[in-house]
This record gives C-alpha cells, structure tokens and sequence, in this order.
C-alpha cells in the first residue's frame, strides 16, 4: 500500500469533479485519471452527497485497473467495492451486496438497467471511456440515458474525446448534460454545426463543420470540461516514430490495383478475391497490404511477405531487446507466429512475463489490449504489422508502453506497404488527431507548478 502524495494538477482535477454535477476529464494515459476520480469519490461519499456510485468501464479495466487502484492507495483503503462482471448470477450477487462502489463492464449496461432484478440506485455514474457512448444509436447509449435523471452526479473520463471527429461528442455530453451544452437531438446537432458532405442523392453519408462551429463547440462544453496532456505535468520519455516502408512488386501490384479497380481478382492456384461493397473493399486492400487476404470461405490467400521480411529486420535491430508487435487480423497473427517465437499477451500472467522480460516478441491486438494494461516496465518498442482506422485503439495502444513509469525512449515502428491502403489509413488517424487536438487544447486546464 502506497502513500498518496497527489501532483497539483492531480489535486485540481479532484477538486473540478467536486465542483460540477458533471463534467468530462480529457486525460492523457499515465496522468492517473483513476486515482484522480476515486479521491473525489471518497470525498463526497464521506460528506454525505453521494450514497451508491456506479464505475462503468472496459471489461479488463472493470476487473483488474479500478480494484488495484483501490487496494494501492492508503487513502482509499477504507472504500467498499463490488465488480459485477461474470455470469448473470455472479452480477447480480454483486450489485445486491452494501457497497461504496459498483463497477461494471460497459457491455452489461444494457442488461443492468433492463433487468428487473435489479434496481437502479445509483446517485453518482463515472464512465471510463466515455468515447466507448460516441454511438447515440446504441443499446448502452439508450439505456443510460433512460435512467439519466435519477442520477445526480456524472463524471465522464478519456483521453480520446473525438477520434473520429466532433460529431462524436453529442451522444458523449448528451449523457453528461442530457443536451444542454449540443442540444436535445443530433439532428439539431447536425443542423446547427455540420453541413452535408459526401453524399448520393438523398443519401448523406458523411458531415462537414461549417465555417463557425469548431470553436463554437469548444465554447459550449468548456464549462464543465477540462484537458491535461502527461508532456505537461510529468517527465515524459521521448516518443520516436519510425516509418518503415515496404514495396510490393509488379505482380503482386498489379494483383492489388486489378481489385481494387474491378473489385475482382483472380489469384493463380487459390480462386477469386472479390469484395461486395466498398467498406469490403477497404479491408481486403489492407489485408493485401500486409500480406495475405480472406478468399472464399474464410480461406487465407498468401500474397507476400514483405512485412514479415521487415519485421524480422526489426526484431533484428532491437539487438534482444524485448518488442511489442501490434497485429489486426487473424492471419496476420498465424502468419507471425509461423515466422517467429513470440507469444501473445492474453492472461495476466502474459502481462507479467512481459513486465519481467520472459518475452522477448509480444503479440498484441488493438481492440483487446488498448486500455488498461502497464506493459511499459517489459519494453520500449512497439511496432505496427498492420494498422487500425481507429485513432482511439491507435492512442491507447501506443500508450501501453509511452506513459509513466517508462524508463526508457519509446520507439513505435510502422510497416508501410507503399501505395496502398496503408499509406491512406496513416493519413486518416493524422487528420483525427488534429481534431481531437484542437479540443484537447480548447479545454486544457492550466495548473501552475
């Protein structure tokens, strides 16, 4: 059990959730948004103004991060906790124990609040991601906004606010305002700050902002909103990306183009590639660019090998220095283990192996092991086999290794097929994360040190 000694900024942030009924914490991975949160929530059990307070958050985060912090900190030794995750008979023996604290998986929301078992009698809600309630037309979005008006206190926690852009953001503060700052409706939303982009006919399939509306959008929420960047408050290690650029050759880029144009391919001795519509499309292409596509019935069609060519150059390099290798589709995942001896961080003994430095080549996948994990003490490379469209899975899975407690400059390696999907994936989480900039900076708080 550790001492807690709160930076001011830490202090601050503590403070700004006391302060509002709600609000959202933009926070860089690393600053400590967990303890931040639980040293107001303890504060305001104990004088009296919240009684029963809900944690959703990632199914890892809810089992190991939340129940972890608690344990760690001196100060918050004395707060009662249940985690409702597991069976249905589990969750609810869970929830209908006396406790401080509830913690939950963002999939249950659904079945908590629907569930006539169980009474929802929470005063105070924090909501770790609040990114992962960006979809206003999901079942956990409507869900929580059903039984948003019983709730008096509501915090909201991310370091990714907008990764796929502002339009992101309505479903995000409906639930912490219940639309005061955006407006009751996206369709409102949209009318008053977007304009139709791309679009067939009566179809719109994408939005632009007009001229006026980023800052005004900045302006609506910077009330109840604050930001803080880790380059800020705390020593960081140097962040080093690297781009490694592989090149396919006449036949396998001829291969690639002749679907990409027709939406058809025909592979010699493997059958037919062909993509059915255009987001079909997009993955095909980018599982060529790594290597290999899905054919018919699931059958993995080789292209190349180029990348694996280039990451054995990189494993290489790191001299026998523990790598990080972040893959995205299952073949990508055969295809390196055939190659190379690595092991996949799965379990929390992979996660202590790791930090120990018993893996040498680590196998990660974005969407399972994004969030929540220290993997920093294990290593300082990561390398990207095969990239995500998704700046928030991109962000966190990058912050695995770069973020407090790193002793050592962090590398980030990307393969790059050149002229492909690839290079047109990288350009997109750019584009994202100069949005999600200009709101992190719109909303910093500024703490003097």
């Amino acid at each position: 059990m550790m001492i807690y000694k709160p930076y001011e900024y830490q202090t601050a942030a503590s403070n700004f959730i006391k302060e509002h009924d709600a609000c959202a914490l933009l926070l860089d991975m690393g600053l400590g948004k967990t303890v931040i949160t639980l040293t107001s929530v303890k504060e305001l059990i104990r004088s009296g103004e919240v009684r029963r307070v809900l944690i959703i958050a990632p199914l890892r985060v809810a089992q190991t991060t939340w129940p972890s912090e608690i344990k760690k900190w001196d100060h918050l030794c004395d707060l009662t906790y249940r985690v409702a995750t597991g069976t249905e008979k589990q969750r609810i023996s869970a929830l209908s124990d006396n406790a401080d604290l509830y913690i939950i998986n963002r999939e249950n929301v659904d079945w908590l609040i629907n569930n006539n078992a169980i009474k929802f009698n929470f005063d105070m809600v924090v909501v770790d991601e609040l990114s992962s309630f960006k979809s206003y037309q999901a079942k956990r979005f409507k869900s929580l906004l059903k039984v948003r008006w019983k709730i008096k206190r509501i915090v909201g926690l991310t370091g990714t606010p907008s990764s796929n852009g502002l339009m992101d953001l309505w479903a995000e503060y409906k639930i912490l305002d219940q639309g005061e700052r955006l407006g009751k409706f996206i369709t409102h939303y949209r009318e008053k700050y977007f304009d139709p982009d791309k679009r067939n006919a009566n179809v719109i399939f994408s939005y632009k902002l007009k001229p006026f509306a980023e800052q005004c959008i900045y302006d609506a929420v910077r009330d109840i909103t604050i930001s803080m960047k880790c380059t800020d408050y705390l020593k960081m290690p140097e962040l080093i990306n690297n781009y490694v650029e592989v090149e396919l050759d006449s036949k396998e880029s001829l291969q690639y183009k002749t679907l990409k144009q027709e939406m058809i391919v025909e592979i010699i001795g493997e059958g037919e590639i062909d993509a059915v519509n255009s987001a079909v499309l997009a993955s095909k292409l980018l599982q060529m660019a790594n290597g290999a596509v899905y054919g018919e019935e699931k059958k993995v069609v080789k292209i190349h090998d180029r990348k694996l060519d280039a990451l054995e150059d990189l494993i290489e390099a790191a001299n026998g220095k523990p790598v990080l290798v972040a893959y995205w589709y299952k073949h990508d995942l055969s295809r390196i283990k055939e190659r190379f001896d690595c092991r996949e961080i799965l379990t929390d003994k992979d996660i202590n192996d790791w930090n120990s430095g018993q893996i040498q080549v680590g196998l990660i996948h974005p969407a399972s092991c994004s969030m929540g994990l220290n993997l920093q003490q294990g290593g300082s490379t990561l390398i990207w086999f095969g990239l995500t469209w998704s700046l928030e899975l991109y962000e966190q899975t990058n912050a695995r290794l770069w973020r407090q407690g790193q002793k050592d400059n962090v590398v980030i390696h990307h393969i790059i097929t050149k002229n492909t999907m690839d290079e047109k994936v990288l350009k997109a989480l750019e584009n994202k994360n100069q949005v999600q900039e200009a709101l992190i900076e719109a909303v910093r708080m500024e703490v003097n040190l």
